[in-house]
C-alpha cells in the first residue's frame, strides 16, 4: 500500500464516510453512517506557538463546541487520536487528554508520531470519533486493563466495542505482530465477542515495515478475521521499541 497525503489519510482511518465533510480553519468534520449508527468524525491542528498541554486543551474545547452543535458532547466520543510530531510533544499531548477524558468520558486511544500528519507547524493534532447511539440512554462502560494502565483497554458502548490501540516490545517485527494479536484474542474474549464480530482493524506501521507480515499472521491465526482490515504508517509510537499499534472495533455478542 502507497503512503498517501498526510491531510487524505486522516479520513483512511474510518471507511463508510458519507453525507459531509468540511473545514474550518485546521479543524475537519466529517459525518457518516457506519454499523447502523451515526458518527461524526473531527481532526485538527493545535495553535501554532501554543504548549502542548495548552494546544491539547483547545483542541478538546474546539472539539466540544463542535459536537454541541450536532447534539453531542465528548460523552460520545468513542476514539480519540493523538498526533504529534516527535516524542516529547506525544507525551505532553497525551498527558493533557488524560486529564479531560475522565471517568465515564474515557474512550478507546492511541498515540502516534508522524510529522507528515502535519499541514501547519503546530507539534500536537487529535483526531476525535463520537457516536450517536441507537439507544439515547445506552450507558458507557469503559473497561480498564488488569492492573489498570493510563490507557483504556476498551469502550462498551450501545452495543459496540472499541478497543484501544495495542503494541508489543518483542525485539522482532513478526513477534511483535503475533503478541499483538494474541493480545486481541483475550480482549476479545473478555469483551464477550468473538473476532466474526470484528468490524474492522487499523494497523499502523512504522514506515519501512511490510504490512504483508500483518497479512501472514492475521492468515494464520484462523478464526481471527475482521470486516475490514486498513493499514497507515507513523513514524513511531509510545514505546520507543514499538513498530505497529492495531486499534479494532466489534460488535458485541458471541
Amino acid at each position: 500500500m502507497s503512503e498517501s497525503h498526510a491531510k487524505a489519510s486522516r479520513f483512511q482511518c474510518f471507511h463508510f464516510m458519507v453525507a459531509l465533510k468540511y473545514s474550518v480553519g485546521t479543524m475537519e468534520k466529517q459525518i457518516f453512517t457506519w454499523l447502523g449508527r451515526e458518527f461524526v468524525q473531527l481532526s485538527g491542528e493545535g495553535r501554532q506557538g501554543a504548549s502542548e498541554g495548552d494546544a491539547t486543551n483547545e483542541l478538546f474545547q474546539r472539539f466540544e463546541g463542535e459536537l454541541k452543535t450536532h447534539g453531542l458532547s465528548l460523552e460520545n466520543a468513542v476514539r480519540v487520536r493523538v498526533w504529534a510530531r516527535d516524542r516529547n510533544a506525544r507525551t505532553l499531548a497525551t498527558a493533557a487528554r488524560s486529564k479531560i477524558l475522565m471517568g465515564d468520558k474515557r474512550a478507546a486511544s492511541s498515540s502516534f508520531i508522524s510529522e507528515e500528519w502535519f499541514d501547519s507547524e503546530a507539534t500536537v493534532g487529535l483526531e476525535l470519533l463520537a457516536m450517536r447511539p441507537l439507544d439515547a440512554p445506552a450507558a458507557r462502560k469503559p473497561v480498564d486493563f488488569e492492573p489498570a494502565r493510563n490507557y483504556l483497554y476498551f469502550l462498551d458502548f450501545d452495543g459496540v466495542i472499541f478497543f484501544s490501540g495495542f503494541t508489543s516490545e518483542a525485539a522482532a517485527f513478526e513477534q511483535q505482530a503475533s503478541e499483538v494479536l494474541k493480545t486481541y484474542d483475550h480482549a476479545i474474549a473478555r469483551a464477550q465477542t468473538d473476532w466474526n464480530k470484528v468490524m474492522k482493524l487499523s494497523v499502523l506501521l512504522q514506515r519501512g515495515y511490510d504490512m504483508a507480515v500483518i497479512k501472514r499472521a492475521l492468515a494464520q491465526g484462523s478464526p481471527r478475521q475482521a470486516a475490514a482490515v486498513e493499514f497507515s504508517f507513523v513514524d513511531g509510537f509510545a514505546g520507543d521499541k514499538c513498530l505497529l499499534e492495531i486499534e479494532a472495533t466489534a460488535l458485541k455478542g458471541q
